[in-house]
Order: C-alpha cells, then sequence, then structure tokens
C-alpha cells in the first residue's frame, strides 16, 4: 500500500453506510450469481471485521465495476474497499494467471511480429482447452487481435508536418491496447486531432498498470503508473493530454489514487491535465471551438459507456458529441456493465458470470445496431463484439468518418 493516510479516509467511508441496499440492487454480478453475496456485506460490513486479510474470499467475485459506489447516496467508496483488501487477500498467494493476464505490455510485444500466427493460434479450440485447464483463461473468453504493426511503427514512419499547428501542441497517451491491439483507434484519434489544428506529440510510453491493479498487484502497478507519467511529462508539463483509452485514463484520474492510494505530485499533474479524447472534444464544442463541417452518416449506432468512464465524473460526453453529426443516431444501451471488467471476464471460474452480466447488453445491441455500435474501451469492445458479432468500435471512428477522413 502506498498513501496509508489516504487508505484510511477511504476505509473511514463505511461508518457512512446505513444499510439502505441500494448498492445491492445495482450490483451487476450479485444480480447473476449466488457466489458474490453483495458489495453491502462484502464491502462496508465486513470491512469492520478485516484484520490484515479478508475473512470472505467470496470478495474475489466482485468485479471492480464501481457501481456501487456510484450509486451510494452515503459516499461510502465500496468497490475501493473491496479492491484493498482483495490485494492484502491474495499478497502472499498471487496465482499465477492473474499475473500473466496482467501483462499487456508483454503480450503485445511477443504477438505483434506473428500476428497472423498468433490470432490464428487463439482459434484453436484444443489449444485454449490447454489454456484454460494450465493457465485459468476461459476457452471462450474474448481475447485481443493482434495487429501486424504497432501504433508508434506507424506515428514514427509517417510524413512529418511541415507547417506549424494552429493550436499548438497536445500530447496523447495511446496505452497498451492502443500500442498493440487498437491501434486504428490511436491512429484515427491522432488524425481528428491534427484535422481540428493541433500539432500531436507522442512520447515513449509505458503501461499504466491498470491490469495489475485491478489484480492486486498494488507495487508493480504503483511504479509503472508513477513511470508513465514522467514518460508523458517529458513532452511537455504544461500540455493537455489526449487519450482514446478511457480504462487507461481512469486509472490516471481516479483509481491510482482513489484505490492504491497514490499521492505523489507526478500523478496529481498528469491527473488534471489528461482528457479522454470524446471529453476534449465535447469542451472544444463548448466554447464553440469545434469545428462541426460534418458529412452527414445516416445510422442507428448502439453505444454503451463502460463502467471506467462513468467513474471519471464527467458524465457522457460521446452522446451529445456525436450528435452533432448529421444523419446520426445513438441509443444509449442503459445497461450498467458489459461484464468484462478488465480481466475479471477472462477468467474460467467468472467467465459464465461476465457473460450473465453482459447479456442485457447484448440482446440491446444486436437488437439496434445497424452494423455499427460503439464504446470507449477496449476490453469492453472485446466482450461486446464477442456477445454479439457485431463490430464494435471508439467513437472517435464516427468523428473521423464524420470529418471525411475515413
Amino acid at each position: 500500500m502506498n498513501d496509508f493516510a489516504h487508505l484510511a479516509v477511504t476505509r473511514a467511508s463505511l461508518d457512512n453506510c446505513v444499510k439502505c441496499t441500494i448498492c445491492e440492487t445495482q450490483c451487476p454480478v450479485m444480480a447473476v450469481t449466488s457466489k458474490f453475496p453483495g458489495p453491502k456485506y462484502i464491502g462496508p460490513q465486513a470491512e469492520r471485521f478485516r484484520n490484515g486479510e479478508s475473512v470472505d474470499h467470496s470478495l474475489d467475485y466482485c468485479s471492480g465495476c464501481g457501481i456501487c459506489t456510484l450509486s451510494c447516496p452515503q459516499g461510502v467508496q465500496i468497490a475501493e474497499l473491496n479492491a484493498q483488501a482483495r490485494a492484502v487477500m491474495k499478497e502472499d498467494h498471487m496465482p499465477l494467471r492473474d499475473q500473466l493476464v496482467s501483462r499487456t505490455t508483454v503480450m503485445g510485444a511477443l504477438m505483434t511480429p506473428v500476428a497472423p500466427l498468433a490470432n490464428g493460434a487463439l482459434r484453436i479450440k484444443p489449444l485454449r482447452k490447454i489454456v484454460q485447464a494450465i493457465v485459468g483463461i476461459h476457452e471462450d473468453a474474448p481475447m485481443p487481435v493482434a495487429n501486424g504493426r504497432t501504433f508508434e511503427a506507424w506515428f514514427n514512419k509517417r510524413p512529418k508536418r511541415t507547417t506549424p499547428a494552429p493550436r499548438g501542441a497536445l500530447v496523447f497517451f495511446h496505452g497498451c491496447a492502443g500500442e498493440y491491439f487498437e491501434v486504428e483507434t490511436s491512429i484515427k484519434s491522432v488524425e481528428v486531432l491534427e484535422h481540428i489544428g493541433y500539432e500531436v506529440l507522442v512520447p515513449k510510453q509505458g503501461c499504466c498498470g491498470l491490469a495489475q491493479q485491478s489484480n492486486g498487484l498494488f507495487d508493480t502497478a504503483t511504479k509503472a503508473v508513477l513511470k508513465l507519467c514522467d514518460e508523458l511529462t517529458s513532452a511537455g508539463k504544461d500540455l493537455t493530454i489526449i487519450s482514446s483509452s478511457g480504462s487507461c485514463t481512469g486509472m490516471l484520474k481516479h483509481e491510482a489514487h482513489e484505490i492504491m492510494g497514490v499521492d505523489d505530485s507526478r500523478l496529481k499533474d498528469v491527473g488534471t491535465r489528461i482528457r479522454d479524447i470524446s471529453e476534449f472534444l465535447l469542451e472544444l464544442h463548448d466554447q464553440g471551438e469545434l469545428p462541426e463541417d460534418f458529412q452527414r452518416i445516416e445510422q442507428v449506432v448502439p453505444y454503451h459507456a463502460p463502467c471506467q468512464l462513468k467513474s471519471q465524473g464527467m458524465g457522457l460526453p460521446v452522446i451529445p458529441l456525436l450528435e452533432l453529426i448529421p444523419g446520426l443516431t445513438v441509443v444509449e444501451s442503459g445497461a450498467n456493465c458489459c461484464g468484462i471488467a478488465g480481466t475479471y471476464g477472462l477468467k474460467k471460474e467468472k467467465y459464465e458470470i461476465a457473460q450473465a452480466v453482459g447479456k442485457p447488453l447484448f440482446d440491446m445491441v444486436k437488437a439496434t445496431n445497424e452494423g455499427l455500435a460503439v464504446c470507449d474501451t477496449e476490453t469492453c469492445r472485446w466482450q461486446i463484439r464477442k456477445g454479439t458479432g457485431v463490430q464494435v468500435e471508439h467513437p472517435v471512428w464516427l468523428i473521423h468518418k464524420a470529418y471525411g477522413l475515413s
């Protein structure tokens, strides 16, 4: 653990619990399985009896979606309490599987040079069964698709800008998935930012540590997030940082401090300067500074707002942003969670729970889409693609198309 004073404040919030059970009515995991007794019991109620480790290992069935914290009228930091307790519970017996799935940069670096082989191997059912038996990753779990090139390779090889950018410079944070798997989303983000007049700087950057944090590896996650803060700041100490990786942005804005207790000036600085790309573009619109020469897109598009986006307290900027595009109809999913919760839905003992949590969303997307759905975070897109068979992309794809850049 890092900032013990902050963690004490988080723990103190449990005394605000009045046992109203609102968090339990909103919990997507409790609704589909008896293995998780609910956020009220496993959170503020059980926290009073914890001393060093959890008294109840059903805690591990909390997906960490954060909906309980968002819905609590008393401000109890339920999800944060659970994440901290789980880290202590797993400290002396961290499963190898949980260590492996949290190494996203290693996975991306290994898969990219052999992308066709890696993608083909992930479609071999007998091999997936072996992986499930040995490692514990479910044979049907949604997996990332390896790309034949990294975003960094694309960015470094493209022609350099020869004229000054009228709006100055921004820093782009791509995240691990945006570097190795969702490369096209990172490319489209940069092209949109440049189209509206910015110079985009992309410093060498590593992982934010989110997957490690969600699996209880707080020490390694803390080192990763602080190293990333240094890397992002190296491009300019006063520049706005933009990202199309909603989950990684949430780590820098919220989770590193609120869950792990990281109280470092570098994180505070980066956390106040970083913006989700949709949040940033909508801010420009509100200031009358966003070019709105959008082409018509006659399409109905379902949109799902991920849990990690909601925890950032910025509302749902995607909806009013996309509604600026003539002809486009955006239908918000209304679903609490897609079920994947980062790496939660990959694990063999939790896969069926994750699918049950996501089913209402899957049904909504299949009934609403006209060939495309949009969502802000990578693992959620992989989950929805797997559960629906529908093409699911980041909302910036539609902005990119409306600007005539596709």
